[in-house]
């Protein structure tokens, strides 16, 4: 059932918002730092642990221990990468994208941000991001958004990132429902002041990458598929590298554990869990 809400009360619920969001915000007095400068740096033999390249269209899944990091690159030109994430000692923790943007209050995740699990604690801590051109709201694309975009084209037999999920789910030894929303690497998607999605292909480039350091030990997946809102009338993904490199310990400072309220406690959560 879909309900219609006056203009008046739209206009309270966001007054509502942005008075609990400045709150908040008056807790995060660090600015978080600039996009990664690119070229991506080169990374020392010794301290790459694994490195895949993902076609286009396909999927992949890996283990990663704490402090490892996995940077993710668009090497081979544009595409957009689905991410999930599990705790590996108890799979029913995985990755929360709603929490990750209410208790940050901002969608626009980037170099200096956390993403959270759906037990409070931190997952992955963004060191680098060259882009800062991610999705969090809508979501991959699905056998429907691909035979819908690519009508005529044999859509619904494409490759598409719900059925990546769920076979590399399968392959993990879980279950479809254990697959929690996926978060969208280089999907450049904005809302407008109507609501509606936008599609900002000015904010990623080729070259672009991000460095996700493992708060806890993990099973992260991957889908290379084309986001739903891609204007690309052709379905053509690019190869995307992701590389596991080896773990260092964060120094007592670090940005992503001290740049808000809220990623400490994050953290702090994570070491009482480790007790």
């Amino acid at each position: 059932m879909h309900i219609r809400r006056s203009p008046e009360e739209i206009a309270e619920n966001r007054a509502r918002y942005e008075e609990h969001q400045k709150k908040g915000l008056e807790f995060a007095p660090k600015a978080l730092p600039a996009k990664s400068e690119k070229p991506a740096p080169a990374i020392a033999d010794s301290a790459i642990l694994h490195r895949e390249v993902i076609p286009g269209g396909w999927y992949w899944s890996t283990r990663v221990r704490t402090n490892e990091v996995l940077r993710i690159a668009l090497d081979q030109g544009h595409s957009t990468v689905s991410v999930v994430a599990w705790n590996a000692v108890d799979t029913t923790e995985r990755m929360n994208l709603p929490d990750t943007v209410k208790v940050q209050w901002t969608t626009g995740l980037g170099k200096g941000r956390v993403i959270f699990s759906d037990m409070g604690k931190v997952m992955f801590s963004i060191v680098e991001d060259s882009s800062g051109a991610h999705d969090c709201l809508m979501g991959g694309s699905t056998t429907a958004s691909n035979a819908q975009k690519y009508a005529g084209a044999n859509g619904p037999a494409l490759r598409n990132t719900r059925d990546n999920l769920v076979l590399l789910t399968t392959k993990a030894g879980l279950d479809k429902r254990d697959i929690p929303a996926a978060l969208a690497l280089f999907a450049p998607v904005r809302v407008d002041a109507e609501g509606k999605f936008l599609w900002k292909p000015d904010l990623v480039a080729d070259g672009d990458y991000v460095e996700l350091r493992a708060e806890m030990d993990m099973i992260v997946g991957f889908s290379n598929c084309p986001h739903p809102l891609d204007p690309n009338p052709v379905y053509a993904p690019n190869p995307v590298t992701v590389t596991r490199i080896a773990a260092v310990e964060p120094a007592a400072d670090d940005l992503c554990r001290t740049a808000t309220a809220e990623a400490v406690r994050g953290f702090e959560n994570n070491a009482f869990a480790a007790i």
